[in-house]
């Protein structure tokens, strides 16, 4: 193990990492696995938090939060590199929270590694949450010597996945964040200010843009249906928009660092690297494009392989909301009516159900159009969850957030004001809002809003129902102790909210029907 290994970047400004190489082997044609994230390189543990289900003997003591095992890739002939990015702890400069300066720090980082003497010039990427977002930053400028990587879980949008869902600020998980990335010697960006400073889509959050098309890395992307409100939409946004010939897209319902350190998947991983890094024939020869879990339960899921993403067999169909019977039905009611609930009351709701007949699949992207009103108030925040229920009637409850085993199927989020598409972005099925400029609504007004339901995928056998449920607050809200969830507590709501549904009224759950695959 080698500490405090200075790397010059292209500035002069010096980086501090930790290197770690086998202790039985030459050292000499060793392929790198970088994990790189403001964390702290130092901060290391060979446990995580108990609900997250890592289990004992998964990881080492040399582990770094949510990074490669050197314990785990050193006897497999890796040497494994932890950075402290600029401005991080000892390193020089002040520290950016990702953008294009960072990404131009991590090229270098790449670049100065490969020519180690005992290297053998291929560098891959692999880590969860920040140490895979840096990896789409890293590749769409694509150093010469990074060859392969394995993003696990990373937003790609930060303003829509981040610090603002459908516009309405998350105020628990970002402050967290911010504040554990604030250990320097010099200044660190407080993104938490730069959040509550910037509400709309500006400037700022285009300095954060990532260029996926740009990426053509051999890429083996994992994302979950669990990580609805903070991960799920942007790694599979991420996958979808890259321009990489070999990409492989897994995505499971399990928590996020379980999946990662499991031994199975770790086997996976070490498939990958071997066939880009050392340039061996792997299992990665037979492996299908796109994987995909379908949940029937937290805990029961199927494993299937598919071609694509979305799915190119998928069956949009709308479940049309009414007022009148708190139901979802397959028909337009001909006749209107509404429901109207406190959005300060946390008993305050509307509830639609839909009970299935036969057997059905949903997996994909679902939207929800309403037709609102606010009586007394000029806006609105609307939060959606989309639920399962068992034939007794019973909720259904799923992996959740890392931690929590009684979550959604999907969530969604909108302010009213933020309800104009980004037309040029948006599809039938995916509604994407520009959160440029607001729209406030006057006494009386009715208008329709489309929000975008987080994508999942769950098995409803015939006797079980889907249930939508809307609120003007989070829905989930019962947060283990000292654990991170998305809460968002600043809020427009007054009066009362009101849905209108039938007649002309078409507010509808557009669902993704999965018919079974051909032989």
């Amino acid at each position: 193990i080698e500490r405090n290994v200075q790397v010059p970047m292209r500035d002069g400004i010096r980086i501090f990492v930790d290197i770690y190489r086998p202790a039985d082997a030459a050292d000499a044609d060793l392929p790198i696995l970088l994990g790189w994230s403001p964390y702290g390189k130092h901060g290391l543990s060979g446990s995580l938090w108990p609900p997250a289900g890592v289990e004992p003997g998964w990881i080492s003591r040399f582990t770094a939060f949510e990074a490669p095992d050197p314990a785990f890739w050193c006897p497999n002939g890796y040497a494994v590199v932890f950075a402290d990015p600029r401005g991080a702890w000892l390193s020089e400069g002040d520290l950016r929270h990702n953008g294009i300066g960072e990404g131009e720090d991590c090229f270098d980082g790449i670049e100065w590694l490969a020519a180690l003497d005992w290297a053998n010039g291929k560098v891959g990427m692999t880590g969860a949450s920040y140490l895979a977002a840096i990896q789409y930053l890293v590749a769409s400028l694509k150093p010469p010597h990074l060859v392969a990587i394995n993003p696990w879980e990373g937003f790609s949008d930060w303003y829509r996945e981040f610090a603002y869902h459908g516009g309405i600020r998350e105020t628990g998980f970002v402050p967290r964040g911010s504040d554990n990335l604030r250990f320097s010697l010099g200044r660190t960006e407080d993104t938490n200010a730069n959040v509550q400073a910037h509400p709309l889509y500006d400037a700022y959050w285009e300095s954060k843009e990532v260029d996926l098309p740009a990426i053509e890395t051999p890429a083996y992307v994992v994302a979950s249906w669990s990580d609805q409100g903070l991960h799920t939409r942007g790694t599979l946004e991420a996958w979808r928009r890259m321009s990489s010939r070999q990409k492989w897209l897994e995505v499971h319902g399990d928590k996020k660092w379980a999946h990662y350190y499991r031994p199975e998947n770790r086997a996976k991983q070490l498939a990958f690297f071997d066939h880009f890094l050392k340039g061996r024939e792997t299992a990665i020869s037979s492996w299908p494009p796109v994987r995909i879990e379908v949940r029937r339960t937290a805990l029961d899921r199927i494993e299937r392989a598919e071609s694509e993403w979305p799915l190119a067999r998928t069956v949009y169909r709308p479940l049309f909301l009414d007022a009148a019977s708190s139901s979802l039905g397959e028909t337009l009611p001909e006749t209107a009516s509404r429901v109207a609930y406190d959005p300060l009351d946390p008993d305050g709701e509307a509830v639609f159900d839909h009970r299935f007949e036969q057997d059905t699949e949903l997996s994909g992207y679902m939207k929800l159009k309403l037709w609102v009103e606010a009586e007394g108030a000029d806006d609105m925040d609307l939060f959606v969850a989309i639920q399962k229920l068992d034939a007794k009637g019973d909720p259904v409850g799923f992996h959740f957030y890392a931690f929590y085993d009684n979550g959604p199927v999907a969530l969604g989020w909108l302010r009213a004001s933020h309800r104009a598409l980004d037309k040029g972005r948006s599809t039938p099925w995916q509604p994407v809002h520009g959160h440029r400029t607001e729209q406030r609504l006057a006494p009386g007004e009715i208008v329709p809003v489309e929000i975008e339901i987080w994508p999942s995928s769950t098995l409803f056998l015939a006797g079980e129902s889907i249930r939508v449920l809307v609120k003007g607050m989070d829905i989930y809200r019962d947060a283990l102790p000292n654990l991170p969830f998305a809460r968002h507590e600043e809020l427009r709501n007054a009066g009362r909210h009101v849905i209108h549904t039938g007649g002309r009224h078409d507010s509808h759950l557009l669902v993704p029907v999965i018919p079974p695959k051909e032989d």
